[in-house]
């Protein structure tokens, strides 16, 4: 099958869902499927086989770290030439209306899947106006698919509340191997702890931006006697968030890939996630995979992954004191702690990014059938 991928954002940018499409990609050629990717501009031309078709973009002015490319007539010459059997178009809201149009123009199967929370984005921007006028639009794009896929449950409903037709849940995905227990490390601990490794622990990894409301660790933070606290990732409040924890023992990793990520998931003492816009919250599942308890928002498709008691804890996201006492409550009791990361563990295993691919296809498969 040939499929034509567009996307908002894909490498070198580093999110949750460039690396669910990086997964998708690598695993859909190694399934024999001939995959071509619609980008803002990247430096790539091909990944794992696939081909890269990047537009020219710019900084989007509310962050600027993520690139918009504008849709342009070259993209449907392109489109000609490789002969799509369907398109899939990932978050279309820039880049992936030409996506849209060219599907209808050419009689080509659409399917879009949808992994930002966008509406909840507008709130943390000071745009929350704009909501009704954002789901009128998105209603409009995501009714022209032939299916719409959700990585979670929670958004599945929502979606479905919103008018939003023809819906279905991608399952989750993980990479076992990159992030696993074993990766725990002595000298990764002390570089995130700033040459305390005998101190408490506390780890976030994810975008540095309002949405992602990192600001609410602090009195987490500052409730576990000696505790640190390190943020890995970057983003546009990035300078905001040095000011906000210039008086905690918080460090400012920046960015980490691949086994070293991996390495510092494993050897923190617990994930800290607030944030409440997420559609899935793949970091979790990557934190998980490493063995490192969660204590996270009970909110958006968090509760899809993190059983709370079981495999971590989960939080009132209204109730300021709720995540306090859930880290007080992994601190205190080591050998819950213990088992958290056991269990953690066998629950990333059961979620390879092969057997989601798999489904994926499915889908693909099922959406051609019913356009015959």
């Amino acid at each position: 099958m040939k499929i034509a991928l567009f996307t908002e954002t894909f490498l070198p940018k580093i999110d949750g869902i460039v690396t669910r499409l990086k997964h998708t990609v690598e695993h859909l050629q190694r399934q024999n499927h001939q995959v071509r990717v619609y980008c803002p501009k990247s430096h790539l031309t091909e990944y794992k086989g696939a081909e890269i078709h990047s537009i020219s973009a710019f900084p989007f002015p509310l962050y600027p770290e993520l690139k918009a490319a504008l849709p342009r007539p070259s993209i449907g010459r392109d489109l000609q030439r490789f002969k799509p059997d369907l398109i899939h178009v990932v978050n279309p809201i820039i880049l992936g209306l030409s996506g849209v149009y060219y599907a209808k123009r050419y009689n080509i199967p659409l399917l879009a899947s949808y992994h930002t929370h966008l509406p909840e984005y507008l709130k943390h921007y000071g745009y929350g106006f704009l909501e009704p006028a954002l789901w009128g639009l998105l209603r409009t794009i995501h009714n022209r698919a032939a299916l719409n896929l959700c990585t979670s449950t929670a958004m599945v409903e929502t979606l479905q509340h919103q008018g939003i037709r023809h819906l279905d849940l991608w399952q989750r995905g993980v990479d076992t191997e990159t992030f696993e227990p074993s990766l725990k490390c002595a000298e990764m601990r002390d570089r995130l702890s700033q040459g305390t490794p005998e101190a408490p622990l506390l780890l976030y990894v994810g975008r540095l931006s309002p949405e992602k409301e990192i600001d609410r660790i602090k009195p987490i933070l500052q409730s576990i006697p000696n505790a640190r606290l390190a943020l890995i990732g970057g983003g546009p409040t990035r300078e905001a968030l040095e000011t906000h924890f210039a008086d905690t023992a918080t460090n400012f990793v920046g960015y980490l890939q691949g086994k070293e990520l991996g390495s510092a998931y494993a050897s923190a003492d617990a994930f800290i996630f607030p944030s409440r816009t997420e559609t899935l919250g793949l970091v979790l599942l990557e934190a998980m995979a490493a063995g490192c308890p969660v204590v996270a928002a009970r909110s958006g498709g968090i509760p899809d992954i993190v059983t709370d008691g079981i495999n971590g804890f989960l939080f009132d996201p209204s109730d300021d004191q709720s995540p306090i006492r859930a880290t007080q409550n992994l601190f205190a009791n080591p050998n819950l702690r213990q088992q958290f990361r056991q269990n953690a563990r066998q629950e990333a295993e059961r979620w390879a990014w092969s057997e989601a691919t798999r489904q994926l296809a499915s889908y693909y498969d099922k959406v051609l059938a019913n356009s015959v």
